[in-house]
């Protein structure tokens, strides 16, 4: 249900603004949103897991979080990544 660390290695590296960034939103986002994606994948096999439902609850509400704040800063860097991810909204 995690991701490798290649995998967040290449996320980094793709929405990274500098060398080895891994705190901006931007990051942050990108690899909340694989987790997402790859929870959501799980629960097509395991729909009785509430455990991890709620696990999956607490990752979109802190991306959503992320990304208010990221709209509040710069909305020009939110609409981008918005884009580039597929978010709705």
């Amino acid at each position: 249900m995690s991701i490798t660390q290649e995998r967040k290695d290449a996320l980094v590296k793709e929405h990274g603004r500098g060398n080895g960034d891994t705190g901006s939103p931007e990051v942050q986002i990108a690899i909340l949103t694989e987790r997402i994606a790859n929870l959501t994948e799980h629960f097509k096999s395991h729909a009785k897991d509430n455990h991890s439902r709620r696990g999956l609850l607490m990752l979109v509400n802190k991306r959503r979080s992320l990304l208010d704040y990221l709209k509040k800063k710069d909305h020009s860097r939110y609409a981008e990544i918005i884009a580039k991810l597929g978010i709705r909204k």
